[in-house]
Parts: structure tokens; C-alpha cells; sequence
């Protein structure tokens, strides 16, 4: 499965320096990756379906739990055929809709990561490494949301997008790490067996909101939904393969994966169906007020992963069987609707519904494919969308005295759900052609012919539904914590009352395609109210947080490097000092020790003493530079007299280099200090005193506690025994803390190259500056 996983990242890589090859007809060629995958986790069928779990473990960290686990289970193996069987039509799709694109591999090659990074999330079977899936998603989203990088709108979406998602992975770490501290393990197989203990934990409620956290703002549930509709900005490929069938549904994933773990309880089940049954019905209503066929299918996708959530928030055999059977019609209706879509702004250059009408009469394949995703999607028999659409039916009807309000809710967003893909799938392709439009022809068969499969797909299976029951529902809803349970899907179950409401539903939706047209009039009405929406309240919020930035920068990180220091210092005086003088035992400073100094040290002292009161009240750079000097040379004489020549040598060494550096970027400025300002030399003097018997009393309290030399013992005793070194400092130094030293080095090394390319840039700009 690693390998699997690998491979999208491989590919993406290989474009680097092979991307030229995939500019023109050979760009279909990398539809061959995903089409290879789909086959790889087709092959698993069997076994998944008969009830078995293929694990693959690989020890990457395990001192910190951190390991390459990966399970293919029921879950994971729907989402992966799904990444990859979509994401082979759209890599496909691709080699026409973006043809001659100057960027085309890099597109490729941002697909090939995204790919990569979702398979990785749905087969992690460690919540740490999902983790880093799940944000590798938000940055190759990013990235493919902002390809049109010369468009400011692109770029604002994609910021946005990444803010919003990143805020949620975020809060997925926050969650993954409280989580694995009580569970004891980040082994998401091991932490079913341990729900219990979870549920019961004081910590239960903080887990489930940070989890909420992550799956609402991943899967764009209210009020995270509006960075999906501004997504719209990217391509029409992307649009398809991430706000359709895989991105936006990671949230809808998560939520799957854990309801085994932390499910079942009434904060659980309520948040999911307030929060989802919000969602559904507040986007679909939106769509009744969208001209552009994308932000149609943007809201209606929100509406249908408000669906999702709701009914894991259900959480009976129907309700998440019916979840199982919703990813699956929705990603194939949406993804064809999407990418006719994307055919029609491909070829008529527009999204404007009011402007399209009659293009069945020169596309008709595409036509075909548009009216079979859209009855798919109202749930019209024999689509699959029918059996969805009454399992969700059969979902809210068992649910007690809520079952009226809740099927209500249901039906609503589902009429409307109905207008939406009537009006992206049907009326561009009804109606008189527009002259404007008399010139638009068919496309590339790769830009038409993944609809018509993904259509056709969805009436197949509407009429042979035992084609998903066993293979792919069942495993899903045993592994989501219904093992056991019985999935039958039929598409006729006899005269009955949800028949009665599908009916029902059909007939309204029907009417209400009929008699509301979308208009540029109500979208500009509905445009007045953006002042109480969810993007409005939160972009307020952001400006009110900027110009809060804004004054704590002016006054805290004013560009003062005294100010700087002095922040410093008094917040480690008052908090350090708060903590050393409210200790219930008091300071234990035994201060008999200054009876034991000798006169050598005395004298030491006393040089130190004068030379810091020739730094203070020096009126020459060179002679506070001078007198700094000195104190360092008489530590230097301090480790001397305490037999550490080493240690004299290095303070030697570094405070000769620290004197020369000072004089020499000290001769630029002025040869005296000139600092007459007596408060700010009071304040000056009063931090530098307070700091200074701060330092003083640590020092001694330290020295009084009881030594302990067992690390020291250690050290000395296999300094020589396990690294062959006699220096027992170089030897902790480059074995004991190796690492330590080799990042250590790694950060100068850094450093270094980074001033030497800034010397560079000035040196470079100079010599312009010269020439001209």
C-alpha cells in the first residue's frame, strides 16, 4: 500500500524533469498512474468484501508512536477507488480541457501529489502520519485551486481555501494528540477496542470538538462552507476530482472513521445532525439564487455533504448505509456534472446559465451525459440516485418523534437538491440555440466521453444495485462499527410510504425547476444580505484582528532593538520572579558558601565589578567594547582557578573574536555614546539591577540544592567504553547528542548560506548601481 501511495508523489517528481514530455499528445499517457492504482485496489475486492482487513505496518518513529500503518478495509478501500477511478477520467479529461497549456505538467504534477496525499489519509491506519496526509491535501489543493496564478481571484480563493483547511489540520493534531494520550496508542485499530475507556475520559468532549473542528472546516460545513464556492476559481479538473469525489468528502472520512471510537454518544449524534441538517438545507436554498453553473454545483455540493454528516449524526444501519451508498451516487452524478460544466465554458465560453440553452443540438453526447447526472441526482428511478435517495428517507423516518421534522428537512433539500441539477444538467441543453452560441462544436473525445462513463455508471448500477451491496456498501457500514448487519439494496420495495415521498419530491422539484429561472435579479438580492454571512463576519473579524496586529506590532515590535531587549527582560523578571517568591518552601539560598571564597577570587571578582561599571558609565564605544573584554578574560581566569583550561580556552577564544567583531562594526558609528536622556537611563539601569539579582538568586538556589551526578557518572563512565573517546565533552557533544549538534550545524550552515546570498544580492545590485 506504501508503494501505492508513493507513487503519485513519484510521478510528480519525475515531471520535474521529464514535464515536457506531457505538454502535448503524450499528456494522456499520465492518466495511465491512476487508471494503474484503480486496477491495484480493484484486485483487493474480493478479499475486502469477504470480510478481511489488509494491513501493512512499517516502524517509522515507534518511540513516538509515529509509524507507517496503513488498513485497507471496507472505508478505505471505497475512497481509494474513488481517488483513483475518478481521478483517471480527470487525468484524462485534463489532456484536453488544458491543451497547450504552458504550465500543463506542473498541473499534472500538482494532481499526482494531491492523488498521492489522499490516499495516504484514507489508508493511514496511525492518526499521526494521517495527519500529515491530511495536510498534504490542503497544500496540493492549494496549489491546484491557485494554478491560475496570474488571476487575483485565483490566488484569494486559494489562500482562503488553505486558511480555512489548515485552521482544521491544525485542530485534527490538537485532537490526534489528546486523543493518543488517553487512548495510550495513535493506532486507530487499537483505539476501537479502547472506546470505552475514551467515551469515559474527562478529555471525550475537547476530542470530539476538535475533531468536529477539523471535519467541518475540511468538508465545508456551516459556517466553514464559503471558501468551497470561491474554490471555483481553479480549473474545471480540479473542481471535479476535489469538490466532488475526494477533498471535500476527507472530512466525511474522518467523521466514518471514528464513529467506531468516539460515536454513539448524544454530543456526538446531535452536533452531526444539527450542524448537517443545517448545512444541506442552507445551501441548497442557495442554490435557487446562482447563475454561474459552478457556484450552482458548489452550494449543491455543500448541501449533499451537509446530507453526509447528518446522517452519521443518525447513526443507525440505515442511516450510515445510506452514507456509504450517498458518497457513491454523489460522486458520480456531481463529478459528470462537473466536468459538462467544464466542457461547456471549454467551448460556448461561459458559465452564465441565463446565457446557455439548445447546446444539445451540437453536443449531444455531453447532453446525454448532463441529463443522465441530473435525474441521477433528483433521484429519478432507475438511477442510483433513487436508491440513495430512499435509503435517506427510510433514515429519517426511524428516528422517534423527530422522524416528521427531520424527514421534512430531508425532503426539502433534496426538491432543491433536484433544482440544481436540473439546472446545470437539462436547461443548457433545452431550449432554442442561441445565435451566439451557433459556432460551438463538439470537443475532444477525452473531454466527453469520462461524463457519458460516469453517467452511464450511474444508471448501471441504479438498475443492478447488488453491483455495490456486498463489494463495496456492506464492508463499508461493518466498518464503521455495523459488522454483522445485513445490506440488501434494492431499487423497487413495493408500494410504501417512502415511494410516496420520492414521489413527492419529484413531482415539487419538477414544478419548482419549471417556474424559477435563475436571474442576475436574484442573485443581486440575495447579494444584499452578504453583510450577515458567514464570510462577511469572519473576514470583519480577520480586518479587527489585523489592525489589532497592526497596534501590537507598532508598539512591541517597533524595529528598537532596546525596546526589544527591555520587553524581554522584564517579562523574565516578572514572571520568573513571581514563581521564585511564591514558592511555599521560600528560597533555600545557603549563603555560608561566600565564607569559602578565596582571595584569588575575590580579586577576580573585584576586576569584573569595575570593569561592568566601566561599560555603564563609559562615554566611548571603544572603551565599553574594551571593558566588556575584560570581564570576559576574567571569567576566563575563573575557569582557570577551577581547573577547566578547555573551557578558558573557548571563552578565550570567543571573547578575543567578539572584540575585534565589535570595533570592527562598531567604526562606522559616532566615537562617543551620547545617550542624555536620565529616564531612560533610570529605567535602563533599574531592569539591568532587577534582572541581575534575579540571575543572582537562581544562581544560588541552584547551588544549593543537592547534587545529583548519576548523568555526569554516566557520561564518564561510557564515554570511553561506548564511543572510544577520552574528551568526555566531545564525546556527548558528537555521540551521546549527536543529533542535537548535527541540527545544530545544520541551522548555521543555513544561516551562513543565507547571509552569503544576501552579500550576493548587494554586491550584485552595487556593481548595477556602478554601471549606471
Amino acid at each position: 500500500m506504501l508503494s501505492a501511495i508513493l507513487l503519485g508523489f513519484i510521478f510528480s517528481i519525475f515531471l520535474v524533469f521529464a514535464g515536457k514530455f506531457f505538454k502535448g499528445k503524450l499528456a494522456v499517457l499520465s492518466s495511465l498512474v491512476p487508471l494503474a492504482l484503480f486496477l491495484y485496489f480493484l484486485s483487493f475486492l474480493p478479499r475486502v468484501s469477504g470480510g478481511e482487513v489488509i494491513r501493512q505496518n512499517i516502524e517509522w518513529v515507534p518511540s513516538l508512536g509515529l509509524n507507517l500503518n496503513f488498513a485497507l478495509d471496507g472505508l478505505s478501500l471505497l475512497f481509494s477507488l474513488l481517488i483513483t477511478g475518478i481521478g483517471f477520467l480527470v487525468f484524462a479529461y485534463t489532456a484536453a480541457y488544458l491543451k497547450g497549456h504552458d504550465y500543463l505538467d506542473r498541473f499534472y504534477g500538482y494532481l499526482g501529489m494531491f492523488m498521492g496525499a489522499m490516499l495516504g489519509l484514507v489508508l493511514s491506519d496511525n492518526l499521526l502520519s494521517m495527519f500529515i496526509f491530511w495536510e498534504l491535501t490542503s497544500i496540493s489543493s492549494f496549489f491546484l485551486i491557485g494554478f491560475n496564478n496570474t488571476s487575483e481571484a485565483s490566488r484569494k480563493s486559494a489562500v482562503l481555501a488553505l486558511a480555512i483547511t489548515g485552521s482544521g489540520g491544525f485542530l485534527l493534531l490538537a485532537g490526534a494528540l489528546l486523543l493518543g494520550g488517553v487512548a495510550g496508542t495513535y493506532s486507530i485499530t487499537e483505539m476501537v477496542g479502547l472506546s470505552d475507556s475514551i467515551v469515559q475520559s474527562e478529555y471525550y468532549l475537547w476530542i470530539v470538538i476538535l475533531i468536529f473542528g477539523a471535519a467541518f472546516t475540511k468538508s465545508a460545513q456551516f459556517p466553514f462552507h464559503f471558501w468551497l464556492p470561491g474554490a471555483m476559481k481553479a480549473p474545471t479538473p480540479v473542481s471535479t476530482y476535489l469538490h466532488s469525489a475526494t477533498m471535500v468528502k476527507a472530512g466525511i472520512y474522518l467523521l466514518l472513521r471514528f464513529t467506531p471510537v468516539l460515536g454513539g454518544e448524544e454530543i456526538w449524534n446531535t452536533t452531526l445532525i444539527i450542524v448537517g441538517g443545517i448545512t444541506m438545507f442552507y445551501a441548497a436554498v442557495h442554490t435557487l439564487f446562482r447563475t454561474d453553473l459552478k457556484g450552482v454545483l458548489a452550494y449543491s455540493t455543500i448541501s449533499v455533504l451537509g446530507i453526509l454528516v447528518f446522517l452519521i449524526g443518525l447513526g443507525t444501519q440505515y442511516a450510515l448505509t445510506a452514507a456509504a451508498v450517498y458518497i457513491i451516487v454523489h460522486a458520480l452524478y456531481k463529478a459528470t456534472l462537473f466536468l459538462v460544466t467544464g466542457i461547456i465554458d471549454h467551448e460556448a465560453g461561459t458559465r452564465d446559465v441565463t446565457r446557455l440553452a439548445g447546446l444539445r443540438k451540437v453536443m449531444l453526447p455531453v447532453a446525454i451525459a448532463g441529463f443522465l447526472a441530473a435525474l441521477s441526482s433528483a433521484g429519478m428511478p432507475p438511477f442510483v440516485g433513487f436508491v440513495g435517495k430512499d435509503l435517506v428517507y427510510e433514515s429519517t423516518l426511524q428516528m422517534g418523534s423527530w422522524s416528521i421534522v427531520l424527514t421534512i428537512i430531508a425532503i426539502a433539500t433534496n426538491i432543491l437538491v433536484l433544482y440544481a441539477g436540473f439546472v446545470a444538467g437539462i436547461k443548457p441543453f433545452t431550449g432554442k440555440l442561441p445565435e451566439g452560441l451557433s459556432k460551438v462544436h463538439l470537443p475532444s473525445f477525452l473531454m466527453w466521453l469520462p461524463p457519458v462513463i460516469l453517467a452511464v455508471l450511474g444508471l448501471v448500477v441504479g438498475i443492478f444495485p447488488a453491483l455495490i451491496d456486498g463489494p463495496l456498501v456492506k464492508p463499508v457500514v461493518d466498518a464503521v462499527g455495523m459488522a454483522g448487519s445485513e445490506v440488501h439494496l434494492k431499487l423497487w420495495h413495493g408500494f410504501n410510504l417512502v415511494l410516496g415521498l420520492s414521489a413527492l419530491t419529484l413531482a415539487v422539484g419538477f414544478v419548482l425547476y419549471l417556474t424559477v429561472k435563475p436571474s442576475r435579479s436574484k442573485e443581486r438580492g440575495i447579494a444584499r444580505l452578504d453583510f450577515i454571512a458567514p464570510l462577511t463576519l469572519i473576514t470583519d473579524f480577520g480586518n479587527l484582528f489585523k489592525s489589532f496586529s497592526n497596534w501590537w506590532t507598532r508598539i512591541f515590535q517597533n524595529g528598537f532593538l532596546r525596546n526589544y531587549v527591555s520587553t524581554i527582560i522584564l517579562f523574565l523578571v516578572v514572571l520568573v520572579g513571581y514563581s521564585l517568591f511564591t514558592k511555599h518552601d521560600g528560597i533555600p539560598i545557603d549563603f555560608s558558601s561566600f565564607s569559602r571564597m578565596t582571595y584569588y577570587e575575590m580579586i577576580i571578582m573585584g576586576i569584573m565589578f569595575l570593569a561592568v561599571l566601566f561599560v555603564v558609565g563609559a562615554r566611548s564605544r571603544l572603551t565599553a567594547v574594551v571593558a566588556m573584554g575584560v570581564v570576559g578574560y576574567a571569567i576566563c581566569l575563573m575557569f582557570v582557578i577551577y581547573s577547566a583550561p578547555d573551557l578558558a580556552m573557548t571563552q578565550f577564544s570567543i571573547d578575543t573574536l567578539t572584540v575585534i567583531l565589535f570595533v570592527l562594526v562598531l567604526s562606522s558609528l559616532p566615537k562617543y555614546l551620547s545617550i542624555s536622556d536620565y529616564r531612560m537611563k533610570a529605567i535602563d539601569g533599574i531592569l539591568s539591577i532587577s534582572f541581575g539579582v534575579l540571575i543572582t538568586l537562581i544562581a544560588l538556589e541552584v547551588l544549593s540544592q543537592p547534587v545529583n551526578k548519576e548523568v555526569s557518572n554516566f557520561y564518564a563512565d561510557n564515554a570511553y567504553v561506548l564511543a572510544k573517546g577520552k574528551n568526555v565533552v566531545n564525546v556527548i557533544l558528537v555521540d551521546f547528542r549527536g543529533v542535537d549538534t548535527l541540527m545544530e550545524i545544520s541551522v548555521l550552515t543555513i544561516a551562513a548560506i543565507g547571509v552569503f546570498s544576501l552579500l550576493k544580492l548587494r554586491l550584485r545590485r552595487d556593481d548595477r548601481e556602478l554601471k549606471d
